[in-house]
């Protein structure tokens, strides 16, 4: 096997969102992707990675800032969805590595918007729902949130909740402490 077998892209998106519903003609788009590569054969986290992205068909609104610290005018500096794809695709291997992300809900937003704004999908087929690998390791009845987690596996909240690139990087030690127990799926 070569060195980048066991690398895993572990990945986590802030999205537009609202208190309530979205305002008429918005749509929950991604403004944040957190990256952190990780060597499982080593058991570190190599690289910690943030691509801000310009929302095209909402604005972030003052919840969603009070939530993500995101403001309006920081991601209007961003790359647009398309671009932020290519990034991945071509910097962080995304379709060459395996992934993970904490629930599906990272999936599903990346599959939605390609969809959405016909931007090529930037990964490949393989995925690893890391909370259920957590809450398999676990035993656990209920799948808990990335915190809860922190808490269970004894590990500390580093960074910022709900800022892509430390939920990213908080995600990643959960993979690795998984991978640890013997209990990461293989890819």
């Amino acid at each position: 096997m070569t060195a980048h077998e066991y690398l895993l892209n572990v990945v986590d998106v802030e999205a537009t969102c609202w208190e309530g519903e979205p305002p008429p003609g918005e749509v929950s788009e991604i403004i944040e992707i957190g990256l952190t590569v990780v060597d499982l054969r080593a058991g570190e986290r190599l690289d910690k990675h943030r691509v801000l992205v310009r929302p095209a068909r909402s604005a972030v609104s003052p919840f969603c800032t009070e939530l993500t610290g995101l403001t309006q005018a920081e991601v209007d500096q961003g790359l647009s969805f398309a671009e932020a794809c290519r990034e991945l695709a071509a910097r962080h291997r995304a379709g060459l590595l395996p992934w993970a992300s904490w629930g599906d809900y990272d999936r599903h937003q990346f599959t939605r918007q390609c969809l959405r704004t016909e931007a090529p999908y930037p990964f490949g087929h393989r995925h690893t729902n890391a909370k259920a690998a957590f809450t398999a390791s676990y035993g656990l009845r209920r799948r808990p949130g990335m915190a809860q987690a922190l808490t269970v596996a004894g590990l500390p909240l580093e960074g910022r909740h709900h800022r892509g690139d430390d939920d990213a990087w908080n995600i990643a030690a959960l993979v690795l402490d998984v991978s640890g127990r013997g209990d990461w799926p293989a890819g």
